[in-house]
């Protein structure tokens, strides 16, 4: 069998392992003395800007927010170990506060602002969260999911200014579960089916995940990021935040993703790289090159959190002349476990890359690896990886093999160079007269009609053949190509078999907070 398992360090070295052990990591044990550490060496160097208020946060004002914080806390009756929801948008305070509580040892879950109320509710509840911190528009609802836990704290506070935030009712005495002391981190994935998952992530899984971040794109505290992603999204968490305060750079934090103001702000705010998801750079390239656009000075696009298909690649860098590096993670290892190289002539398209601060290889479904070129479940282990789900035993028992490799649930190839190659999800594999389709193959090739912004393959029953193919496609604006010329298309360069039936035209996709698609939701509409 052809050796196919990889590891890499930070400096993203290709590295086979006969007998792999997992890597380790030497640094700060936790993000408090990271905190303690860069306000130490950089006092009042800006580390954030609120690009709302222009309110600006350094790494001594963090450290003085920290102290502060952990005044406020205990008056609303809250210990180190105990658990924080945070639901607001992006912005200064809810950067320094999530850092503030993690730096006092509480652990912080950042509620999706795109949850429902049933799922904040069930997320508030299984996180066993003491306390919920709220910007100011969320503060009734937070207060009608409350109704119910009269124990739990409630603070309001802006999240665009530095200002404590204000106890609107202070929490009860409680008895404090077996919760791991190194817990730092209780993220929610949104999955595409069941209840979320609450992916539990140590500080050492954030800081060794921040240091390859930062070795990996070898940036310094020259670097100022275009922090456009939520904060409830693990790729900003862990990319955007971490590794900025790893490194001792800066991030400019918008309140969310705007299109027409994007370039503007990355020339304002002097940024030198920025990170993003596929979504994005669709975004930008349909909205295309721009007065602002064609005066920044960006080192490099970071796109990560979904697959992007070639054919953006391609126009974004062909568009504005940015090279774009494509990475790949998830929740459950702080968002990037492949990246591809900094260097340009060393990238590939259509891969995301070499595994970045953990080992991987292609298994097959009893964990054994696969040769070279094979198709397979994508494995990881490092020192990035979970230590399981919050509650959820069987979760993790299946999550991992017996000898704690990672099942990502990915499937795909890696080639002799190391790089690795995604081709799909397991649950979304199509499966059509026992052929395995894969659905990004399928979109990439209806993504490469001129008329066509997103798409998205899916399996659907079929009395025959199991499951015949489905697609929902996004037309570009003004466009009114019709769906039996889509098929036609698809036909001519996929032949029959892996041509759609059915294609039906839609004004948005169904996404995770990470951005992918949640393809699974999109069968129901070809039902009935």
């Amino acid at each position: 069998m052809a050796e196919a398992r990889y590891s890499s360090n930070a400096a993203s070295a290709l590295m086979p392992f006969v007998h792999p052990s997992p890597l380790r990591f030497s640094g700060p044990s936790r993000v408090g003395e990271l905190v303690a550490q860069q306000a130490k060496a950089h006092g009042t160097q800006v580390y954030g800007i609120d690009t709302e208020t222009r309110v600006e946060l350094s790494f001594q004002g963090l450290e003085q927010f920290q102290l502060q914080l952990k005044s406020v806390l205990q008056q609303a009756g809250l210990s180190p170990g105990m658990h924080i929801a945070l639901l607001m948008p992006n912005g200064i305070g809810t950067l320094a506060s999530l850092l503030g509580c993690m730096a006092n040892d509480y652990s912080v879950n950042p509620v999706n602002l795109l949850c429902t109320e049933d799922q904040m509710r069930y997320i508030i509840e299984h996180s066993e969260a003491h306390a919920f911190i709220v910007s100011q528009e969320w503060q009734a609802r937070a207060r009608a999911l409350l109704k119910d836990r009269p124990a739990m704290a409630l603070l309001v506070m802006d999240p665009h200014r530095l200002a404590m935030p204000i106890i609107e009712k202070a929490g009860k005495s409680l008895v404090l579960g077996p919760h791991p002391k190194e817990l730092a981190l209780l993220m929610y994935t949104s999955g595409t089916t069941g209840r979320p998952k609450g992916v539990m992530l140590t500080h050492g899984n954030l800081l060794s995940n921040a240091a390859s971040i930062s070795a990996e794109h070898q940036l310094t505290q020259a670097d100022r990021v275009y922090a456009v992603l939520p904060l409830y999204h693990i790729n900003a968490f862990g990319v955007t935040m971490m590794a900025t305060l790893w490194h001792a750079g800066s991030l400019a934090m918008p309140p969310k993703f705007s299109a027409t103001q994007f370039w503007a702000q990355v020339k304002e705010f002097e940024c030198s790289w920025m990170n993003v998801v596929p979504t994005i750079i669709s975004y930008l390239i349909d909205q295309g090159p721009t007065e602002q656009s064609r005066q920044v000075q960006l080192k490099f696009c970071r796109s990560a959190s979904a697959p992007l298909p070639p054919e953006h690649h391609k126009a974004f860098e062909e568009m504005f002349g940015i090279g774009v590096i494509e990475t790949m993670g998830l929740t459950e290892t702080v968002a990037p476990s492949f990246s591809n190289p900094l260097d340009p002539a060393q990238r590939k398209i259509g891969s995301v890359g070499r595994p970045s601060g953990c080992e991987a290889f292609i298994a097959d479904e009893h964990g054994g690896e696969l040769p070279i070129g094979q198709t397979g479940e994508v494995i990881i282990r490092g020192p990035n990886v979970t230590m399981g789900y919050f509650k959820n035993k069987e979760g993790t028992a299946a999550a991992f093999f017996p000898d704690g490799w990672l099942r990502t649930g990915d499937l795909g190839q890696v080639d002799a160079d190391g790089f690795f190659f995604i081709t799909g999800r397991i649950k979304e594999l199509i499966i059509k007269g026992g052929e395995n389709i894969a659905p990004r193959e399928i979109d990439e090739i209806l993504l490469q009609h001129p008329s066509v912004l997103d798409a998205a393959a899916v399996g659907i029953p079929h009395k025959h053949y199991g499951q015949d193919i489905a697609a929902c496609v996004i037309l570009k604006e003004g466009q009114t190509t019709e769906a039996n010329e889509l098929i036609d298309w698809v036909k001519t360069q996929l032949g029959p078999f892996k041509t759609p039936s059915q294609i039906r035209l839609v004004a948005d996709l169904p996404r995770g907070p990470s951005g992918k698609v949640q393809r699974l939701k999109l069968v129901d509409s070809f039902l009935g």
